[in-house]
């Protein structure tokens, strides 16, 4: 497919950017990143102000809301991870091997950017902050669609950051902002040899129409359908703290739990499980051990029986379902069956069944005894991140700033040739 002039001059602005931001020294990536940040917080009020533009168009119920929106307290936040991405050892450069052959030849290899790194992302305004971080910290440039619902907040954010390159006399095209129509998504799908590598963020519908339609590489990020599995050994009270922390410390977030998986055996403390769940009033759909066991013990509206296609969905919301299984082998294959592979939890006190559940679970992210919102770039110590990836190839996790970095081989000779 052609791409349209307008849209390819986006992407043409952008390799040039990419030619010139291997002069950007570490220490100009230090100061701008640190301008960055003090300017988001400088600007909370207009930030904040075409945030709400974008908020009035939005029906609160819907689950994108909490993602779209920004608050003082978020801004300062995200200003915060900035400073700390700013703040880690620069990860390029680096001399990942190295060899003299019989022939003389010294063959070194090195980190180096991706390149040009291509984010289609939806509701979320603080991904243009973080992908621009990640980005400029590693040396790439960052071609960034967000989604029309979040179009006001994010042309005031990369207003700021180009505000802040241009200070720094640095090409602002080392981070573009596509316009938010869909053509846009179009052209960046098809935008070979422009676009290196391209991460979607967002549902799982929008992962599948990327992973589907585009044509440049594409690592999958963000779909979380997270199980856990109360084991029966769990500990009541660390379990019942886990349980509540992982669906509702912030329901709208990939790592947020959506199926809590029980031993038959613990059905009877199950109420006790689900008090503080009760207290936040998350819905639970629950097979029919667990709906008994819940019966009169729950609140009437917020307990539902479930249906097949309660398993295996990500809720986004205060919802929830539950599972009863008989054996820890029938926990195994029902998260296996529904899992994305982005992070799973088991509450154990039995080292054996511990140890087996992080040696069989296929995910990303992998727990004992702790709560599934600790996904999270910076809570891995990697800073802020460009997203959760589910798959295997190159990343997968946070994808920090290791992640956006690849490598090239240096091979210094002296006249060889070779027979």
């Amino acid at each position: 497919m052609e791409i349209a002039t307008d849209y390819k001059n986006y992407f043409e602005n952008a390799l040039a950017a990419g030619r010139s931001i291997v002069d950007v020294t570490p220490e100009m990536v230090v100061a701008v990143l640190n301008d960055v940040a003090e300017a988001a917080v400088a600007q909370t009020a207009h930030l904040l102000l075409e945030n709400q533009r974008d908020l009035d168009r939005m029906d609160p119920s819907d689950p994108k809301y909490d993602r779209l929106k920004l608050t003082e307290a978020r801004i300062r936040d995200i200003a915060n991870e900035m400073k700390n991405v700013a703040s880690l050892p620069n990860p390029l450069g680096h001399i990942l091997s190295e060899k003299t052959m019989p022939n003389g030849l010294q063959i070194s290899k090195i980190s180096v950017p991706l390149g040009i790194v291509g984010v289609i992302y939806e509701a979320r305004p603080n991904v243009t902050f973080d992908v621009f971080a990640l980005c400029f910290k590693t040396g790439n440039v960052c071609v960034l669609k967000g989604g029309s619902d979040a179009e006001y907040s994010n042309k005031a954010i990369i207003s700021l950051i180009h505000g802040v390159l241009a200070k720094h006399n640095i090409d602002t095209k080392v981070a573009v902002l596509l316009p938010p129509e869909r053509e846009a998504t179009e052209a960046l799908f098809n935008a070979i040899g422009y676009i290196d590598v391209l991460i979607p963020r967002g549902s799982q519908q929008l992962i599948d129409r990327v992973r589907q339609q585009s044509k440049v590489p594409v690592i999958e990020t963000g779909a979380g359908i997270v199980h856990t599995y109360f084991d029966e050994t769990g500990d009541l009270q660390k379990g019942s703290e886990i349980i509540c922390n992982a669906k509702t410390r912030r329901v709208s977030v990939c790592n947020a739990l959506d199926c809590l998986v029980i031993h038959a055996s613990r059905l009877p403390d199950l109420p006790l499980i689900a008090k503080s769940l009760a207290e936040k009033e998350v819905e639970i759909y629950a097979d029919d051990r667990s709906f008994s066991a819940l019966q009169g013990k729950y609140p009437s509206t917020l307990l539902h029986k479930a249906e097949s296609e309660h398993f295996g969905t990500e809720f986004l919301s205060l919802k929830m379902a539950i599972k009863t299984v008989d054996s820890f082998a029938e926990a195994l294959n029902h998260i296996a069956k529904y899992s994305s592979k982005h992070s799973e939890a088991i509450i154990t006190d039995d080292a054996a069944n511990a140890a087996a559940f992080l040696n069989k679970v296929d995910a990303a992210a992998v727990y004992v005894n702790a709560s599934t919102a600790f996904t999270d770039g910076a809570q891995f110590g990697l800073g802020a991140e460009i997203g959760i990836s589910t798959q295997k190839l190159h990343a997968r996790g946070p994808m920090g700033l290791q992640e956006l970095t690849s490598y090239k081989w240096l091979v210094k000779g002296n006249g060889q040739i070779r027979s």
